[in-house]
């Protein structure tokens, strides 16, 4: 997958987040903080993720997965995009 294609997962999340999902204050914090650390890594062009993203990623949609099963989905597919570009 390509780094475009990872930025565009990247876009979909951001576009649930200001779709006014009624995300908890927290999660909504875990999740921006996680995806901007994510799209300063793609501008290092570094090929490391940000530590423990992927799993931090993983937590989040497996808490998302009942209320919000379409942001869920979407933080898997950036999982799978992750370590299809190994990052």
């Amino acid at each position: 997958m390509s780094e475009e294609s990872l930025r565009e997962l990247l876009a979909r999340v951001h576009q649930h987040l200001s779709a006014g999902a009624p995300l908890e204050g927290e999660a909504r914090g875990q999740l921006g903080n996680l995806m901007r650390d994510i799209e300063r890594t793609l501008g290092e062009g570094s090929t490391a993720a940000p530590p423990a993203a992927t799993p931090r990623l993983e937590q989040l949609a497996v808490k998302f997965e009942a209320s919000h099963p379409a942001l869920a989905e979407t933080l898997r597919e950036v999982i799978d995009a992750l370590a299809k570009a190994g990052i």
